[in-house]
């Protein structure tokens, strides 16, 4: 099972490292978007740089890349504390790619994609929570940041076996998401469709 678990954990890191948003841009012929807008290769920033298509094209990739891992180590019977150390490495595959010097972004739809085979109702709650703070704040960052506050709790009620892994997650993207933070409190952090980015 340890060694189950090495193979795997080094497979989730390998595919969390296949920068979606890098790909893309350059599949579009637009700008890399890690030296446009907010510099981080993701979603939010790809929406910014390219629009509606090519922003959907990288979440949907970047939830991919979490959720295959995960499942896989799953329908394995991969107990849960490996799942947890699984689900971490890929997402600091995709914070640290490996092949991209390791410049990567904050791994919230990534880990939106590890959670995702615990269920279905659990990613209903995930997405709703992200809209609803998006929508009322019109702050992606600070969306993110509540929905993997609030996920673990979600967790606990539905499927608390997973419960410890899911904070171990939390605190990692929390903590990716350090600089935003303070930009939302200095209130300098731009929102989805601000065309005033940092440089």
């Amino acid at each position: 099972m340890l060694l189950l678990t090495l193979v795997l954990t080094a497979m989730a890191y390998l595919i969390g490292s296949i920068s979606s948003a890098i790909l893309v841009c350059k599949l579009l012929a637009l700008p890399d978007p890690r030296t446009q807008g907010s510099q981080n290769p993701g979603a939010t920033n790809v929406y910014r740089i390219g629009g509606k298509g090519a922003a959907i094209s990288v979440l949907f990739f970047d939830i991919l890349k979490g959720t295959v891992p995960v499942w896989l180590a799953y329908f394995l019977k991969v107990d849960p504390f490996a799942l947890g150390v699984i689900a971490i490495a890929a997402c600091l595959g995709h914070m640290f790619p490996i092949f991209f010097q390791f410049k990567g972004g904050k791994a919230v739809a990534t880990a939106f994609g590890v959670l995702l085979p615990i269920g279905l109702d659990l990613g209903g709650l995930l997405v709703l929570t992200w809209l609803s703070v998006a929508k009322l704040t019109r702050y992606s960052s600070l969306a993110a940041i509540v929905t993997v506050l609030l996920a673990p709790l979600y967790i606990l009620l539905l499927k608390p076996l997973y419960t410890y892994p899911a904070m171990m997650l939390s605190c990692l993207i929390i903590f990716r998401h350090k600089d935003n933070i303070i930009r939302l409190i200095k209130g300098t952090e731009p929102k989805i469709n601000d065309k005033a980015f940092k440089h």
